[in-house]
């Protein structure tokens, strides 16, 4: 794991987890209290998802949604610290949050055309610094080089709790065995894909968030960036 505290502005930060770990929240606090851009870069997942869905294409057909990607423009635009994910000139934000767009998402993120079509697009936005990117591989192959990695983690049980609290806030009424059956299932889909699985990125500081608020985890973290 590189530092570089002498323009710690530069700097590359990755958080990577499983589903439910707490990883978005916790990287937009980050990158405010930090004065950096924050990247979700499951969003470009699911807006890829989101188009394979709107246009009915096959989300287990590799091949079909290989050639999704060879006409597809996504683009990521500043926008006060966070990154807007555009799908062909659209934005698509509140169009991709769905259950079923983010289960689409996990099924596609395992295929290698579509991971490779989204590293670059990664990249590009990493390339002044001053980043916080969150996501599932982001310190492990995304930016390996990353100046500081962290892992979030947190028990299956918890996670569902809190997924489950999201989707009653929205008004959705799910069984709370269900959710974390998902989750379970998602983290099998994550650690055992061919592509880039779910792991510990090497050199990453690992935090269990189960018994922490969000604002505890943001605390460890600054802690180990500005402790020199």
């Amino acid at each position: 794991m590189m530092n570089n505290n002498s323009n710690h502005k530069k700097n590359i930060i990755t958080i990577d987890g499983p589903a439910g770990a707490g990883k978005s929240t916790v990287s937009r606090e980050l990158a405010a209290r930090l004065g950096y851009v924050y990247l979700d870069t499951g969003s470009l997942y699911r807006a890829l998802a989101y188009k394979a869905l709107r246009d009915k294409i096959p989300v287990d057909d590799e091949t079909a949604v290989a050639d999704l990607c060879a006409r597809t423009i996504i683009q990521l635009k500043n926008s006060t610290g966070r990154m807007k994910v555009y799908v062909d000139g659209q934005d698509v934000a509140d169009l991709i949050r769905t259950e079923e767009v983010g289960n689409a998402a996990s099924r596609i993120s395992a295929y290698g055309a579509v991971r490779q079509y989204l590293l670059n697009l990664q990249r590009q936005v990493a390339a002044q610094g001053g980043l916080v990117a969150e996501g599932r591989d982001m310190g492990s192959v995304v930016f390996p080089e990353a100046n500081y990695k962290f892992y979030l983690d947190a028990s299956a049980e918890e996670r569902a709790k809190r997924r489950l609290g999201e989707l009653k806030a929205k008004g959705t009424a799910v069984d709370r065995q269900a959710v974390q059956e998902k989750i379970i299932e998602r983290d099998r889909q994550d650690s055992e894909r061919k592509h880039s699985p779910l792991t510990v990125p090497a050199g990453a500081i690992i935090i269990d968030s189960t018994a922490l608020s969000v604002g505890q985890v943001v605390e460890k973290i600054l802690h180990f960036i500005l402790q020199k």
